[in-house]
């Protein structure tokens, strides 16, 4: 452990390759823009980039594999060093995942000049180099209680190749089961993640305010949720329009806002940090709800799945980018005017997004909600991006940092 700290404070290259959430999280919130920017004109029927994709596919597919895959690969590449006290990828290691996912996203934008198959490994490269990461990891750090993580991930990637598959054979892959396996797989993580550390950091934040009342433990209910939440998203991937499956997604949507309910956000109300990621894991459980409601045709079924995507996935995934930014670079864990204009320019983009998918003529809802998505991750970029690409700094400089914002 010592040699490890050592050869991390050794370290002497660029700051952005010091450790993985640096370079991904960033690149995931240009992408999130960029992506976003390309999707707009693939609305009105024009095609900015020669993708050899349906333009649905290509825009689901850059969301939930592309810019979430980013954010995963910084998450992992960040956490599984903490959990096993081992050295984290950095430098030129770390520069080369970048290229593999910058691989992915270039042959995915040039994928009408492409072979198929080459398009698919390009894409999956960063996965799999994941996947032997962490497993490598967990196994030389006896670090058994994260192998459903590595579970997970691999599943994830089992999907992406899925999904390119699908498109190959039948397009559009954007209504198959490697898309819903990839969503599924997503959705897990968030549960299984998500609980671990949202009522931790609750419970910490709260403990240090002396707060009678504390978020509930993880405890057996709770793996039970997870266990029922892992049937009902194998019977949204086997089945999406049996009977069954609608209701256990009600089931499962009324578990989710059982469990979070217990974690006390109610009391965290004046810290944006916490309350987000309670606001994102509600989302999670509304996203179920909602899934089952438009299996009886109480809504539609495109607008029951942005509650997930925009909503538990595009909301969870930036509140974590910016705790894990602000903490692992030195700095208060406290959110500023910025980044609180961040959070609420997604909820409001999310908001929009839900509305339109129910309204008449809604176009200009859509767009509205996409310029706010646009707005909420450029943002990150600017207040967040300095962060991400300087070295860690000192807690008496962080401390008058966090009194400036």
């Amino acid at each position: 452990m010592a040699g490890t700290a050592e050869r991390m404070r050794n370290y002497t290259g660029p700051a952005l390759f010091s450790h993985g959430f640096r370079p991904f999280f960033l690149l995931a919130a240009l992408w999130a823009v960029g992506a976003m920017l390309i999707w707009i004109p693939m609305m009105t029927g024009r095609q900015p980039v020669p993708i050899g994709f349906d333009p649905f596919s290509w825009h689901a597919h850059e969301f939930l594999f592309g810019y979430l895959g980013a954010v995963i690969a910084g998450f992992v590449l960040t956490a599984v060093p903490n959990w096993t006290g081992r050295l984290p990828v950095m430098g030129w290691p770390l520069a080369g995942l970048v290229g593999l996912w910058l691989a992915g996203r270039v042959a995915m934008a040039f994928s009408a000049h492409l072979p198929w198959a080459v398009t698919a490994l390009l894409d999956l490269s960063l996965t799999v180099a994941l996947v032997g990461f962490i497993a490598r990891e967990i196994w030389r750090g006896k670090n058994w209680r994260n192998l459903p993580v590595a579970g997970l991930i691999a599943l994830y990637g089992f999907a992406n190749a899925a999904f390119h598959l699908q498109e190959h054979v039948s397009s559009p892959a954007y209504e198959g089961w490697g898309m819903r396996l990839g969503l599924g797989a997503s959705l897990l993580l968030i549960a299984l993640i998500g609980g671990r550390i949202i009522p931790s950091f609750t419970r910490n934040w709260l403990a240090a305010r002396q707060a009678l009342r504390l978020p509930a433990p993880f405890g057996r209910l709770d793996a039970a949720i997870l266990g029922v939440t892992g049937v009902t998203l194998a019977a949204f991937v086997g089945w999406p329009d049996a009977t069954a499956t609608h209701w256990l997604m009600l089931l499962t949507g009324a578990l989710h806002l059982w469990r979070v309910l217990r974690w006390c956000g109610w009391q965290v109300r004046t810290e944006p940090l916490l309350w987000v990621m309670h606001k994102a894991y509600g989302l999670l459980a509304l996203g179920f709800l909602a899934e089952g409601a438009a299996g009886f045709g109480l809504m539609p079924v495109p607008t029951a799945r942005h509650i997930w995507l925009d909503g538990a996935i595009g909301l969870m995934t930036l509140a974590v980018m910016c705790r894990a930014t602000l903490g692992h670079t030195g700095r208060v864990l406290h959110a500023g005017p910025a980044t609180l204009a961040i959070f609420l320019a997604m909820l409001l983009s999310v908001f929009l997004r839900v509305v339109a998918g129910i309204a008449d003529n809604a176009t200009a809802l859509m767009h509205l909600s996409a310029g706010l998505w646009i707005l909420a991750f450029a943002a990150f970029v600017m207040t967040y991006g300095p962060f991400l690409m300087r070295p860690r700094v000192a807690i008496k400089q962080a401390t008058g940092e966090a009194a400036n914002s």
